[in-house]
């Protein structure tokens, strides 16, 4: 019973990711060919959520375990976040979802999408084993 608040989230998530055309691989498209405003609106207002979010950490808010949020300071090395970033970017260019719409996308019927998922679980893995020799 403790994380059907969490089940409950998710769903409400994936009802407004599918509602919203987030999920959709033509609107993704449209993005990245710069034809259209529709995602970069929806993450816009992901962004602000986002540091909405962050702004409430000055609140002390406890996770579900009742432990302290908090936020680490990151690592100022440029390059890992520009290859990082490539690698998802190429990823969601050629699969057409991000992390979010992929696993919407398997829910409402897409079961190609389990392709998608699996690869992505599967370079998650990756890097988990090769992150003690990749630079700081």
């Amino acid at each position: 019973m403790k994380l059907l608040k969490f089940l409950i989230a998710g769903i409400i998530f994936g009802i407004v990711m599918a509602k919203s055309e987030a999920i959709s691989w033509f609107r993704i498209q449209e993005m990245f060919r710069f034809q259209a405003f529709h995602m970069y609106g929806i993450i816009g207002v992901a962004v602000v959520l986002g540091v909405s979010g962050v702004f409430f950490k000055k609140f002390k808010l406890r996770d579900i375990s009742g432990n302290p949020i908090v936020f680490y300071p990151k690592d100022k090395s440029v390059i890992r976040y520009v290859v990082g970033g490539a690698i998802f970017g190429m990823g969601w260019a050629l699969s057409g979802a991000c992390p979010g719409p992929m696993v919407v996308n398997i829910g409402y019927g897409y079961l190609s999408m389990m392709i998608v998922f699996a690869f992505a679980v599967l370079g998650t893995y990756l890097y988990g084993v090769i992150r003690h020799i990749l630079p700081h």
